[in-house]
């Protein structure tokens, strides 16, 4: 709901489809937003702080990051970098935190600045969490264009092309189950979607079912990853508690 909601929110103020999906009050309070600098204007901070979500952004303006900076008296450092707080470059009744990063790049500062209405308890700690943005979308579509080969599947027709991502996202949702409920804490842990499908799923073997709740499975053993797989299978099944006989 919330990644809907992010496209109809951050719309055009006069957009129909804003209201949409209007979250109640006492729900945004427990939201907060992650902006990029794209979307890190002062008017969608407002209207965010004005509907009572949390943000925890990156200021659009790179002159407004400039001219702050120019008030500054007293920088510390953070890694390669340096942090110090700053005013916040607008109006809002809400109380937030604005602070200034400064990196080197050959013989100038770049400056940018950061907003914040949630609470940390210091600046590192604030720009920590803000640089964790985005992780796991990207991770995520690097991994279903190189694990589920959607870069290099197109249909010709919309319809056909929709019904392809969502086949995709189905797939997606199925293995990261997978992975959740049956490869994590093992010697696959490490394992991403595309060695997931290349590595694992295609292991010879043969899947049937002899009674409506119990089910036949055996891999290949001359395979590396049969046996621990194996187990990984069972684990799997009796999560949601379907008997499995093994042959290996």
């Amino acid at each position: 709901m919330l990644a809907t909601e992010s496209v109809l929110d951050l719309a055009a103020p006069d957009a129909t489809m804003k209201n949409a999906l209007d979250l109640a009050a006492k729900r945004r309070k427990r939201i907060a937003w992650r902006l990029d600098a794209g979307f890190g204007t002062f008017e969608n901070f407002q209207w965010l702080l004005e509907r009572q979500y949390h943000v925890l952004g990156k200021g659009f303006s790179s002159n407004c990051a400039h001219a702050l900076a120019q008030q500054i008296p007293r920088w510390y450092r953070f890694k390669d970098r340096w942090l110090a707080r700053a005013p916040c470059p607008f109006e809002t009744d809400r109380q937030v935190r604005t602070w200034l990063l400064r990196r080197q790049e050959k013989d100038r500062f770049i400056y940018n600045y950061y907003i914040t209405s949630l609470h940390f308890p210091s600046l590192a700690a604030a720009t920590r969490t803000y640089q964790q943005r985005g992780g796991a979308e990207i991770e995520q579509f690097r991994n279903d264009k190189q694990g589920l080969h959607l870069s290099l599947r197109r249909k010709r027709t919309f319809n056909a092309q929709q019904g392809l991502v969502l086949l995709t996202d189905l797939a997606h949702n199925l293995l990261a189950d997978f992975y959740t409920e049956a490869l994590q804490d093992t010697i696959f842990n490490d394992f991403g979607l595309k060695r997931i499908v290349r590595d694992l799923l295609a292991i010879p073997g043969y899947l049937s079912w002899s009674a409506p709740n119990e089910l036949h499975i055996g891999l290949q053993r001359s395979h590396p990853y049969a046996e621990a797989l194996l187990d990984c299978l069972v684990r799997y099944c009796q999560h949601y508690e379907i008997q499995v006989l093994v042959g290996r």
